[in-house]
């Protein structure tokens, strides 16, 4: 399996609840390569945010932001004839949550730093796009049973996954592979990871869709 993937750099990413931290894993477990996870839980704002989102969108939006820059920062630097990389998170996809979460003037600020701190962050060889529907996220959610995510709303999800939407459906600055995860569960079925990996490693250039359940969730181009 290891040396059948021609990527180095690889990027599992798609709404809270969708699993791509836990496929990460286990991608990353396959391909005896290196995990880059976002670490939600050192962030001191974010109980804060999921139950007052008004009160700590901005502080928790600048926690991710650096923490994301400096962990990029840190793969950037490291050997390229290292391990395979995979990571459950685009650096992108800090000001998809921004956007989401923040008002204009807070968004204007955001901007200003994010300039600055984003500096020639790793392009990804592959991401990999997980796509649920609202209700399925929940479920999930509410499934995992992390406690500060069980007050968040439900209206906050529904604008987070069609910011996704709209963010990749426009995405071209790497390979895409985007996944209708509705129905599948490639973390605990050999056979749905099994069919999934192979896609990963056919995925080379362009965009490509694996929809086991024959509609995709994106809007029609």
């Amino acid at each position: 399996m290891v040396s059948a993937i021609p990527h180095k750099f690889i990027v599992i990413e798609g709404p809270i609840g969708v699993g791509k931290t836990s496929l990460a894993r286990r991608l990353a477990q396959s391909l005896s390569g290196q995990l880059v996870l976002e670490q939600a839980d050192e962030n001191p704002f974010l109980e804060r945010f999921y139950k007052n989102p008004r009160a700590a969108a901005f502080q928790t939006q600048l926690f991710f932001l650096f923490q994301r820059a400096r962990q990029l920062e840190d793969v950037r630097q490291e050997d390229l004839f290292g391990p395979v990389r995979v990571a459950d998170y685009l650096l992108e996809k800090d000001r998809l949550f921004a956007r989401v979460t923040l008002d204009d003037a807070e968004y204007g600020l955001y901007e200003r730093v994010y300039e600055r701190v984003v500096v020639d962050a790793p392009k990804p060889d592959l991401v990999v796009y997980l796509q649920a529907p609202v209700d399925v996220l929940v479920d999930r959610i509410a499934k995992r049973g992390i406690r500060y995510e069980q007050h968040m709303e439900r209206g906050y999800l529904e604008r987070l996954t069609q910011a996704y939407a709209r963010f990749f459906h426009g995405y071209d600055a790497a390979p895409l592979l985007i996944v209708n995860s509705a129905a599948i569960d490639p973390v605990n079925n050999d056979r749905d990871y099994d069919l999934l990996y192979s896609e990963i490693v056919k995925t080379r250039r362009g965009r490509h869709f694996f929809n086991p359940t024959g509609s995709s969730l994106l809007p029609a181009t």
